[in-house]
């Protein structure tokens, strides 16, 4: 049985409901399918081929995704939010720097991000993002090659209920794209 085969059926296993039960048997199985062997075909084949995205597993029972990303060293994502899902980043090759922010609003109701801080997360290393929590993404070492668990699938949760908040830089800061008219979206 493959690496991968075994992380499916070990998160089937434990799937229930968010708790930090759940969230930590997760990100335990993502521990151990980062000690993968190179040599295993699957993952072979991802390091060859270097896709962008690609699908690993979908849980048809269930709903968690697995993702694996190749990204080029200098790739940055802008601070985003993962609406009501929750992610686990799972880093095999390079390093990615992973900001976190909290959402304020000023006196006149705009809201904007304030960064917190930031984390690099090396190859072997995990990091969870909870529903609401913020982020934002850069590869500081690569080729990188990561993977991204999330409890349902995001494209749909975007396209169908509108949950997924992005930001845009607007006068130096980070505010939601939502919130400005389209003159002002700056990349």
């Amino acid at each position: 049985m493959s690496s991968l085969n075994r992380f499916v059926e070990r998160v089937q296993s434990i799937w229930a409901p968010l708790s930090s039960a759940v969230v930590a048997g997760c990100q335990q199985q993502l521990d151990e399918l980062l000690k993968t062997p190179a040599t295993e075909p699957w993952l072979a084949e991802l390091h060859q081929q270097a896709p962008a995205q690609q699908e690993m597993h979908r849980d048809p029972d269930n709903g968690f995704v697995l993702l694996a990303h190749t990204e080029p060293e200098g790739l940055y994502r802008p601070p985003h939010d993962h609406g009501r899902s929750w992610v686990i980043y799972a880093v095999q090759q390079g390093e990615i720097e992973m900001g976190t922010y909290a959402k304020v609003q000023d006196s006149d109701g705009k809201v904007k991000l304030v960064k917190r801080g930031s984390t690099t997360v090396s190859a072997g290393q995990t990091l969870v993002f909870l529903p609401g929590d913020i982020h934002d993404t850069q590869c500081i070492s690569g080729p990188a090659l990561l993977f991204r668990f999330t409890e349902r699938d995001l494209k749909k949760e975007d396209q169908e209920a509108g949950k997924l908040t992005r930001y845009v830089k607007q006068d130096g800061d980070w505010v939601p794209a939502i919130q400005c008219t389209p003159g002002w979206l700056k990349s």
